[in-house]
């Protein structure tokens, strides 16, 4: 029996692994969005026939649950020496920039019912901040859905933007101000064109104002739990 010769496809190559898939799924999804990633498109992608790729993950779900998991990773877990504020207001700056990196994301939010071990580390270092930062079970959960909220609705809102650069923003501005009746909508006017329009303006810059409200409000409940146990 002859050995066939390698095609041209698979000269140069790399193996298949786990961690190539991943990674080639996660560069198609930052590329294209999380629709345009099928096991048949990834497939392309890597070079191989999609039915390869099962020997990695079990399904659609499983690839997806690993993508998120990869995606956890990528988040800074709050050190554990830091003051309860200090270190989630770093580890919520870091999963800001996690999913501007990683858009797709928002729409996934958790990874189902079989998180990675990445999730749960993530998971489990907040909530030990929290938990020794002296916060009883209920306001931890309270705080853990205040924060990621908002952090979820942020990225959300920065993903369904129509514009990303300072140049885009100005654009879309000057066309609703062409397009606004200064009499029927005269604060909208007013803050298109003296906040929108001001050099630097940048949506994303609000981020850390309303975290640091979150935070505040967090604070305050904290210290009141604390002072009726006096």
């Amino acid at each position: 029996m002859t050995n066939k010769p390698p095609t041209q496809r698979s000269i140069g190559r790399p193996g298949l692994t786990r961690a190539r898939v991943l990674a080639c799924a996660v560069e198609l999804a930052d590329r294209d969005g999380l629709e345009a990633l099928t096991m048949r498109r990834l497939g392309e992608e890597l070079g191989v026939e999609a039915m390869s790729i099962y020997g990695h993950v079990a399904n659609k779900d499983d690839l997806l649950n690993r993508m998120v998991d990869a995606v956890f990773a990528e988040i800074d877990l709050p050190p554990t020496s830091a003051p309860w504020r200090d270190a989630l207001r770093h580890r919520s700056v870091s999963f800001r920039e996690v999913l501007r990196r990683h858009p797709w994301a928002v729409a996934l939010k958790g990874s189902g019912t079989n998180p990675g071990p990445a999730t749960l580390r993530h998971h489990d270092r907040v909530l030990g901040t929290l938990l020794t930062g002296g916060f009883s079970l209920e306001l931890t959960a309270h705080a853990i859905s205040a924060l990621d909220s908002y952090i979820y609705g942020f990225a959300l809102q920065e993903k369904t933007l129509p514009f990303t650069t300072e140049h885009e923003t100005a654009a879309m501005a000057e066309t609703m101000l062409a397009q606004l009746a200064t009499t029927e909508y005269p604060y909208l006017v007013k803050f298109t064109a003296t906040h929108v329009l001001r050099p630097g303006y940048s949506y994303g810059n609000e981020f850390l104002f309303g975290l640091d409200i979150v935070l505040d409000g967090l604070e305050r409940a904290r210290e009141e739990l604390h002072s009726t146990d006096k």
